[in-house]
């Protein structure tokens, strides 16, 4: 845990206006998450663009990077590139709580906020749900546009009674014939 104090920005000792941070991910800091199943490895550079105000610190992060993954269909590590652009607005109020996913509630006199949890967040969300080796994927896209126009949708009627409902004639009212002579 204490590698992840890295991640600390301490906002108290900021003056108002903008500042950029630099941060580095790495190997270390995935292996610091114990729910980790998704990403062992990984290196990116995390800009923040901190704007603090009189009652908001908002936060730009810049992530890019490359980290290792699994592909689902042949098991072999690959590298999948990121780019990720998030924003965070942090609000000074009377007590620390998460209002949204973007927006945070914080004391004026919290000293820092640890950035680690937010970025780790980031990563995992930006990583898609099939996770595919780039040899594969040409195989993929192929398997994917063969497969298109296979599905075939049915009316829930038989065909006879369509047939037996087109011969029959319509009892019409007398006022609607004359106007469907005015189409």
């Amino acid at each position: 845990m204490k590698f992840l104090k890295h991640f600390d920005i301490e906002v108290i000792k900021y003056r108002e206006g903008a500042h950029e941070l630099d941060f580095q991910v790495d190997d270390r800091f995935f292996k610091e998450f114990e729910d980790n199943d998704f990403v062992n490895k990984g290196n990116l550079t995390v800009r923040v663009n901190l704007d603090k105000g009189v009652n908001v610190i908002e936060m730009d992060f810049h992530i890019q990077g490359t980290v290792r993954l699994i592909c689902d269909r042949s098991l072999e590590e690959f590298d999948y590139p990121l780019e990720i652009e998030e924003f965070i607005l942090f609000k000074y109020g009377s007590e620390e709580k998460e209002i949204d996913e973007n927006i945070f509630m914080i004391t004026r006199d919290t000293p820092s906020i640890n950035v680690a949890q937010l970025i780790y967040e980031f990563i995992l969300l930006a990583i898609p749900a099939k996770k595919i080796h780039p040899d594969f994927r040409n195989e993929l896209d192929e398997e994917e546009s063969e497969s298109e126009g296979q599905y075939v949708y049915f009316d829930s009627k038989s065909d006879q009674e369509v047939e037996s409902r087109d011969d029959e004639p319509e009892n019409i009212d007398p006022r609607w014939e004359k106007l469907k002579k005015l189409k």
